[in-house]
């Protein structure tokens, strides 16, 4: 039986054509390869007509874009490496790519990394999280929904970039539904409470740190970023420009000290920057100091100038605000050890550090501080957030109802509520 040879085409044009292996042969060109070269999909079929499907198949896939690229039907898992190391790492800020690995390393690859990326369902990532939801930390605590919250974030936005370069056509985490998060109601500190606080932090080292936590409602890692060069004690500004990392470290014995975590290796090399930018645009900005907060900071550099001169040769002159004995920058760790023993030592309820800056943002609310505002004040970016952090507090409260019982029944209402 003769052979029917195909014949050279146009750039791009597809061909069919029956080869001396006695099967039918189609090549259709698809695109252009990672290397420049023509990416030119081969099938083929002992039937003519089943190779014409295919190639009309391939032109169509080709056409409307949901086409997978070349060498690249990826796992899940290595999808995730590939994202994670080199389309997020050389992007994102430090905190968000750290906040990734956890994610992708320790619950992403081993729940769902098997499955291809093709045929990866909601319900894949639902058991996922369901999963999550049953195991125990370390400290054996049930694993909280809002991990898994951060899991399904970051799967989301893996596959989003997956269906943006054509390698899914849709993306199953944008269906996968996680458990709901029962935010706890954050209680702020009150007048009579940061007072107490502010009393007590007088007699420890940095206890300007906690004025600035409690009056202007900075962040830890913007707190304890702040340099000498920020403060402007002539305008009584202050500029938050940077955020402290948690510092992180690699052996630099070999294996040689027998700890077992790197930050205690004698010979400790630190793999991460000291600083970052802030959380976000809005973060960097300018806030107005109070006069007892900036006469509280003058103090607080003139004891740091003490402490420099006894340090003598050993003080790092980083220019750190808030710095250890020798002026090396403060561990956020130790920063939060710190904040605890405060409270304690002023007789004050337990909180988390996060809820001094809680309470900032409700002494704004008191003083009738406009959402606008706040936002530049605190850093937000999303107006939602002086939801979040600005709470109906008592003294609000009773002046609304005073405002209401004026309104509605006059003086007699507000004789009543004096």
């Amino acid at each position: 039986m003769a052979r029917e040879k195909a014949g050279r085409q146009a750039n791009g044009r597809s061909t069919i054509y029956e080869g001396n292996d006695g099967y039918w042969h189609g090549r259709v060109t698809v695109g252009v390869r990672p290397d420049g070269h023509p990416d030119r999909r081969h099938v083929m079929s002992r039937h003519k007509s089943v190779v014409a499907e295919k190639v009309r198949d391939l032109e169509q896939s080709r056409n409307t874009g949901s086409l997978l690229k070349p060498g690249e039907k990826w796992t899940v898992e290595e999808w995730l490496t590939h994202w994670l190391e080199n389309i997020a790492a050389p992007f994102v800020k430090v905190n968000t790519l750290a906040g990734y690995r956890v994610a992708v390393n320790h619950h992403l690859i081993p729940g769902v990394g098997n499955h291809k990326l093709t045929e990866l369902r909601p319900e894949h990532l639902e058991k996922l999280y369901q999963d999550m939801l049953l195991k125990r930390t370390k400290g054996g605590t049930l694993t909280k929904p809002a991990t898994a919250h951060q899991v399904h974030r970051t799967v989301r936005t893996a596959l989003n970039e997956a269906v943006r370069r054509g390698y899914l056509a849709k993306n199953p985490a944008t269906l996968a539904r996680t458990q709901r998060i029962d935010s706890d109601e954050v209680e702020p500190y009150n007048v009579d409470e940061i007072q107490r606080l502010f009393r007590t932090a007088t007699q420890t080292r940095n206890g300007a740190r906690w004025a600035i936590a409690l009056a202007l409602g900075l962040r830890q890692g913007e707190a304890l970023g702040l340099k000498w060069s920020d403060v402007d004690f002539r305008t009584q500004t202050l500029a938050i420009r940077r955020g402290r990392l948690r510092p992180q470290y690699e052996h630099g014995c070999a294996g040689k000290c027998d700890r077992k975590y790197a930050g205690y290796c004698p010979q400790r090399v630190q793999t991460r920057p000291e600083t970052d930018t802030t959380k976000s645009r809005a973060g960097r900005r300018y806030v107005g100091l109070p006069d007892s907060l900036s006469d509280l900071l003058k103090e607080h550099r003139a004891k740091q100038n003490q402490e420099r001169l006894q340090a003598g040769q050993i003080w790092e002159d980083g220019d750190w605000l808030f710095a250890t004995p020798t002026g090396a920058p403060l561990n956020p760790r130790t920063d939060w050890g710190q904040w605890k023993r405060l409270l304690k030592d002023a007789g004050i309820r337990d909180g988390r550090l996060h809820d001094a800056r809680h309470t900032a943002a409700t002494v704004l609310l008191l003083l009738g501080v406009s959402e606008q505002t706040m936002m530049g004040l605190m850093g937000w970016s999303n107006p939602a957030m002086a939801q979040r952090y600005a709470h109906m507090a008592d003294p609000i409260r009773r002046d609304i109802a005073t405002r209401v019982g004026g309104l509605l029944w006059g003086d007699q209402a507000r004789a009543s509520a004096k």
